[in-house]
């Protein structure tokens, strides 16, 4: 293969680019509720392990050369670790939250201001129910856009008016994997090569046939991968960071050309989030 050839598959050369992201720490972290099947109230959260780890994920990635801003924690919102829930922003317009669970309300308000209040504004308030990068990928020229739990059918037609790009719903039938976000990888975001992992359990029949036709090259991952939470990863083209838990997924990224980062989250794991739920990606 020449060094110039490259492909989602087999590229010559995996590259990296710098990212831009929104964390919030998990200052008031604990597990009060249960509004997934990853959510135990009954067990104890260890709240000084779950910070150490959040700070060894922002660690990582500046460590891999990224910006890591960071959104004020607000008290009696334990969920607000996970970020990624809390926007989409692209370089066509921001798109806010509105979650489908009442306890989680809070937090779309603290993330529309801090994004208006940093320039990424203004921030559309939403009618229908969306779950932000949760349920909301951007692959290249593609946005991929979960439902079927969380995120409502209809959400996507309003995202799709907002930002006046297209957008391609999937649907989620295993309420284990919830979010987009747990159940798809976005590998590689450049629209000249865009990549995805994917476990198809995840999705109904119609959806893994428009994943196979959108990305007939994906990594196709397997149960015990999304199991540990594996595909709820963070990449930025070249390092992918992941659970050490997916061992399997690391080796099948490793002959891929991606570089694994594993990086331990057990303990906000509780909550049902990884390395990816904990990340917003800030674009434009």
């Amino acid at each position: 293969m020449s060094t110039s050839t490259r492909d989602s598959a087999h590229p010559a050369e995996r590259l990296a680019g710098p990212r831009r992201y929104l964390m919030c720490a998990p200052e008031h972290f604990t597990v009060s509720y249960e509004i997934n099947p990853w959510m135990d109230a009954a067990a104890p959260v260890d709240a000084s392990r779950a910070l150490e780890q959040w700070q060894e994920l922002r660690a990582t990635f500046e460590r891999l050369g990224h910006q890591v801003h960071v959104v004020p924690a607000a008290p009696g919102l334990p969920d607000m670790v996970y970020a990624a829930n809390g926007a989409l922003v692209t370089p066509q317009g921001s798109v806010g939250v509105r979650f489908a669970h009442p306890e989680r309300a809070g937090e779309a308000e603290a993330y529309a201001r801090w994004l208006e209040e940093h320039g990424l504004g203004p921030v559309h308030r939403p009618v229908h129910v969306n779950e932000g990068e949760g349920d909301l990928l951007v692959v290249g020229e593609h946005l991929l856009a979960g439902h079927g739990f969380r995120t409502d059918l209809a959400a996507h037609r309003e995202v799709e008016e907002v930002l006046g790009r297209p957008v391609t719903s999937l649907r989620l039938v295993d309420p284990r994997f919830y979010h987009l976000d747990t159940a798809l990888t976005v590998l590689d975001d450049d629209p000249e090569h865009p990549d995805v992992a994917y476990f198809p359990g995840a999705f109904d029949e119609e959806s893994q046939r428009v994943l196979a036709g959108l990305f007939p090259h994906a990594l196709r991952t397997d149960a015990a991968t999304a199991q540990v939470l594996g595909m709820n990863a963070v990449s930025d083209g070249k390092h992918v960071v992941l659970s050490p838990r997916a061992q399997r997924y690391a080796e099948q990224l490793a002959q891929r050309g991606y570089v694994p980062v594993p990086v331990d989250l057990s303990e906000l794991l509780r909550g049902g989030g990884g390395a990816k739920c904990c990340t917003l990606v800030l674009r434009g």
